[in-house]
């Protein structure tokens, strides 16, 4: 993919062209390798990155990535925060970043503090992100507390892409199975009925049960959709819902193929937000608590939530890791225990990261090809039970002729 780019050195130099990038953290990266810091990243075709999620009101990942890492380097380059907010403010194109940039400029000439500005925007800046920057802002350190905030975003946002990109494999083959079997009910199954009907044919459950379902269909067409519709909004309103997420979670935990993967994830994710907010200078139960919120399964935050409380207890970390084994690894919780002993428990954290990462890229790379069968038996399973139920009629038909 190419890129159109504008980018500064820290002295005001300023350069532009064209370069080839995966995508746009990748060219900020090479960008950042000579010294450069990017203004304007759009794509070749002239169309911004940024343009499509700015109509929603959506901060892309990769947005905020870019501005932690890009206010780190220019705060650690001299530049005042003001001066830095107002060059980021002219760097993105979605509108609802750039207002809260300009926002947070505004509130930095005040003499507020950084993260007090962040609060007002929690859809944008996380609760870890600003934890991060409030402990650098206390500590002195913000420009690496900044970095380091970047990174650890940028970790987990390849990590969720791993996982998004091993599940869009089996959501296409699902999307155009059901789009193949609605017009298979709308225009191929009516054909063969009225052929049955005109025999005045006796014909099995199945048969019938598909009949049906093709009548529904294309007599009550405006009225399927709206049920289709209303039952898919209740659906995600259900999953929205704090029943439907435990649900959810509960149900994932016990797929034989998925379960193993989200037990991965969820320890990756965990080791790597609690290894950035202690190495940043966070206390222990209150980086618990904000690594509770970064995670989605109900079952892991109660993990959390119990370790936070036994830790104001005087109890190691590590021993409600331990008790979690059926959640967390066994080397999970050993691991930390050897950080507690040592003194080391961010940077033992930081290792378990980096293994159940690296464990969950192999996880997603092999899951294309297990679930590649198990879509082929479904999918033949499906259309075998329809050519049995509309053939079956057709040759009773012949025989009978």
């Amino acid at each position: 993919m190419q890129f159109h780019y504008v980018a500064k050195k820290i002295t005001g130099e300023e350069t532009s062209g064209i370069m080839e990038a995966g995508d746009k953290l990748e060219l900020a990266h090479k960008l950042r390798e000579k010294g450069y810091i990017p203004v304007l990243v759009e794509e070749k075709n002239g169309k911004s990155g940024f343009s499509f999620l700015s109509g929603f009101g959506i901060v892309a990942a990769a947005d905020r990535i870019m501005f932690a890492k890009n206010l780190g380097v220019m705060i650690s380059a001299g530049l005042p925060v003001t001066r830095a907010l107002e060059i980021l403010s002219q760097q993105t194109k979605n509108l609802s970043f750039k207002k809260a940039i300009v926002s947070l400029a505004n509130d930095a000439k005040k003499g507020d503090a950084l993260s007090d500005a962040m609060k007002k925007y929690p859809k944008i800046f996380s609760r870890l992100f600003i934890a991060m920057v409030k402990i650098g802002e206390e500590s002195g350190n913000l420009s690496d507390s900044l970095k380091l905030s970047g990174q650890q975003m940028e970790n987990d946002h390849i990590l969720m892409k791993r996982v998004k990109g091993a599940m869009m494999y089996p959501s296409v083959i699902l999307a155009a199975m059901v789009l193949i079997g609605v017009f298979m009910f709308i225009y191929v199954v009516p054909t063969l009925v009225s052929t049955f009907k005109e025999l005045k044919m006796d014909l099995p459950l199945s048969t019938r049960a598909i009949i049906f379902a093709s009548d529904a269909m294309t007599k009550y067409l405006v009225l399927f959709a709206g049920g289709f519709l209303a039952a898919a909004g209740a659906l995600v309103w259900f999953l929205r819902s704090e029943a439907g997420k435990r649900m959810i979670g509960n149900v994932f935990l016990r797929i034989p193929l998925i379960s193993p993967v989200v037990k991965k994830i969820n320890s990756a994710r965990t080791s790597r937000t609690l290894a950035s907010l202690i190495s940043s200078g966070v206390n222990v139960v209150e980086a618990l608590n904000i690594t509770k919120d970064v995670l989605q399964n109900f079952r892991y935050k109660a993990v959390l939530e119990k370790a936070a409380e036994d830790v104001q207890k005087g109890t190691p970390v590590s021993v409600s890791f331990k008790e979690a084994s059926g959640l967390y690894p066994v080397m999970l919780g050993e691991m930390i225990a050897v950080g507690e002993e040592t003194g080391k428990v961010s940077e033992m954290m930081e290792k378990i990261a980096f293994f159940y990462e690296q464990e969950v890229a192999e996880a997603t790379k092999s899951m294309s090809t297990i679930i590649e069968p198990i879509l082929m038996i479904f999918i033949g399973a499906a259309v075998g039970f329809f050519a049995i139920s509309m053939i079956k009629p057709m040759y009773s038909m012949m025989n009978g002729i």
